[in-house]
């Protein structure tokens, strides 16, 4: 794989943009300042392969919801309904998600690893920052594939227009004027920020917004509120599991917002599924052997490879890489035991000179819209970094 090296943007710059956690724990920068090298072929190839994934996910999702294998994929039960509400009615418009892949340079095949379908992570990084970083050096900026500020803002768009026309926006909102109160919570400036990323291309969109912290909104049968007033649309930065898991009371409640139609909620309920790691066991046993995923079930595969992990984690956390005669090459402690496990096929990752790993995570908004690459050791954790990418 070829790297590039460029100037680094300045920790005075990212803080003047509102990206404040732009170094370490161990006082390392999170933002490298060199980029993964690709060319138009490829950028072409992660578009279409994310295109037809999604495709694969609203198909199997379709099947979970018909079979009613919720716990099977490890779905907490008191937010089944919310996930049948919001599946069933079109008004529940999936924001935005990223897809995390193997291979993709270097002729290696893309393989799909998760679908950060509910809260992704890394967006301002993957939207402004890299962008940013090419802008800095003087070079082409537009020599990426990154058109995530766009997608989002034309899918917020959506959220009114749904399928049609988004030209059409404004003489619909114009009719409804419903607001869209952004929450995240309190204490981490990353997710505050990323959340105020987001009501910026709502804003810019064209609707009225507001930001709230979570522990500051009010929910009752009768909607949403916050500041003494009631919202139509509620984006929060809360994975469902969380709320699931936390705030059982919550969860009910939110069901029944949806189900009364007092508020629609981003990412919808539904995104649960596709968030769940055992939504691929569910993907391998409806496209067997397809070229994009790797093979996944909920019992160890035999004679292979492989990594165990849980339906849910996150940031590499209760992984194991697990040899082909059983013994552990690799493994983390998390907070994610309790999480039903599943065991998907080992594949190797694009490596620099240094030995370090690449993992790519193409975002999704409506359309396949933004690469981004993160690096780190065999299994990518909280310590991984942010790559960016240019195509030659």
């Amino acid at each position: 794989m070829k790297l590039e090296k460029l100037e680094a943007l300045t920790n005075e710059y990212l803080e003047s943009i509102g990206f404040i956690w732009h170094t370490d724990e161990d006082k390392t920068s999170y933002i490298a300042n060199e980029v993964v090298q690709i060319t138009q072929e490829e950028a072409e190839s992660y578009y279409e392969a994310c295109n037809e994934l999604y495709d694969m996910f609203c198909e199997a999702g379709d099947y979970v919801i018909e079979n009613n294998l919720f716990h099977e994929i490890n779905i907490p039960f008191n937010l089944v309904d919310a996930i049948k509400e919001s599946w069933e009615n079109d008004v529940h418009w999936h924001l935005y998600s990223r897809f995390d892949l193997a291979g993709g340079i270097d002729g290696k095949p893309i393989k799909l690893i998760e679908f950060n379908a509910d809260t992704p992570t890394s967006l301002f990084e993957t939207a402004i920052i890299q962008w940013a970083l090419l802008k800095a050096n003087g070079l082409d900026e537009a020599s990426q594939f990154n058109n995530v500020y766009e997608a989002l803002k034309d899918n917020f768009k959506r959220i009114i227009t749904l399928d049609t026309d988004i030209e059409k926006f404004e003489e619909h909102y114009q009719e409804l004027g419903w607001k869209i109160l952004f929450s995240s919570i309190a204490g981490s400036i990353e997710d505050e920020n990323t959340t105020k990323l987001l009501q910026h291309i709502a804003t810019e969109a064209g609707f009225n917004t507001d930001f709230e912290y979570i522990d500051k909104v009010e929910f009752s049968d009768d909607g949403i509120f916050a500041k003494e007033q009631s919202f139509e649309f509620w984006f929060k930065l809360i994975p469902w599991e969380d709320i699931a898991i936390d705030e059982n009371e919550l969860a009910l409640l939110l069901t029944e917002i949806l189900e009364n139609r007092k508020a629609i909620i981003f990412n919808p309920a539904y995104t649960l599924m596709f968030q769940s790691k055992g939504f691929m066991k569910i993907l391998w046993d409806l496209y067997p052997n397809h070229p994009l995923l790797l093979e996944t079930s909920f019992e160890p595969l035999q004679d292979k490879k492989q990594v165990e992990k849980r339906c849910f984690g996150r940031e590499g956390a209760n992984t194991k890489i697990i040899n082909k005669d059983g013994s552990i090459d690799v493994e983390t402690d998390g907070a994610y035991e309790g999480h039903k496990a599943i065991y998907q096929e080992y594949v190797e990752l694009p490596k620099d000179e240094q030995g370090m790993t690449y993992q790519a995570g193409v975002f999704f908004a409506y359309e396949a819209c933004g690469l981004g690459f993160r690096r780190g050791e065999k299994i990518l954790d909280n310590m991984s970094k942010f790559v960016g990418h240019i195509i030659k």
